[in-house]
């Protein structure tokens, strides 16, 4: 009988019920647990398992980099960050209005750490979303037009419910890629959120997309809705932990163990990486 039920549970495609439910089984002639309880546990534990499940795959299809959270950003470091904006911005109640958030800086002051963080926040609370870098976002408009697929591509990204660009800025376009991304943004107004992050800031745009009234119009559907956020600290990049040497006042001690004397304490390799969730920002 036993086998009988694993069979059906997997042809269910109830796995984790599959899993437990043999042990479940032998507790229960121990315990003696009522028919309710017993089966909410085992509904229960597959629930849970299929909510995890479906949000390592959003994740996946996601292509986030880094799974950075916003609970690791270190807003001490970064005071050109409001913390609390951040917070407000976290309810994610700019998806359901479809409010876009632009985040202007230079390089390395956390703009990716922080879209990323409410991508997966977005994530965690079952919206479908997108982690795409600008210059490959333009250049598979461009390739989408010799396989006469630009409609289909940007309805396939227009249906997410959030998108985030990642390091718009000045890149070499062709008036195809302008013209599709306008296309983009347009079909995304008022229906989806758009997340970006630049160093460019909005007059600088014509520059990027080479057509001036064409970017005025984007920017009037993107900034229609759009939370703006400029960030003007330090960079996040620096390495940490490092300092150089002290200039030394007397001959480095001798290497050889022969000696009797210890290695210098300073003289191993120090490790500049960042230590933001292992990656950078």
């Amino acid at each position: 009988m036993t086998e009988e039920i694993q069979q059906l549970l997997k042809n269910l495609h109830l796995r984790k019920m599959a899993e437990m439910v043999e042990g479940e089984l032998a507790a229960a002639r121990k315990t003696s647990p009522s028919y309710t309880d017993l089966l909410a546990r085992l509904l229960r534990a597959e629930w849970l398992d299929q909510q995890e499940r479906r949000l390592q795959a959003r994740i996946k299809q996601a292509h986030l980099p880094e799974q950075w959270t916003l609970e690791s950003f270190p807003f001490k470091q970064q005071p050109g960050v409001s913390r609390r904006q951040i917070r407000e911005l976290a309810e994610l109640e700019f998806i359901p209005k479809a409010i876009n958030v632009v985040f202007i800086g230079p390089t390395g002051v956390g703009k990716t750490g922080l879209a990323s963080g409410l991508l997966l926040k977005a994530l965690q609370n079952g919206y479908r979303g997108l982690f795409i870098k600008a210059q490959d976002l333009f250049d598979e408009m461009y390739a989408s037009i010799a396989d006469r697929a630009s409609r289909k591509l940007v309805r396939r990204w227009a249906r997410l419910d959030v998108l985030l660009i990642d390091e718009v800025g000045y890149l070499n376009l062709r008036p195809e890629q302008t013209n599709i991304f306008f296309k983009l943004m347009e079909e995304r107004y008022r229906r989806k959120a758009t997340l970006i992050t630049t160093n460019l800031e909005y007059d600088q745009w014509h520059v990027l997309l080479g057509h001036k009234d064409l970017t005025e119009a984007l920017l009037s559907r993107l900034r229609h809705q759009c939370q703006t956020i400029h960030i003007k600290g330090p960079s996040l990049r620096e390495p940490q932990g490092c300092r150089s040497p002290q200039p030394r006042t007397h001959p480095p001690p001798c290497r050889n163990r022969r000696c009797g004397i210890l290695p210098d304490p300073l003289s191993h390799k120090l490790d500049s990486k960042l230590r933001y969730r292992g990656g950078s920002f």
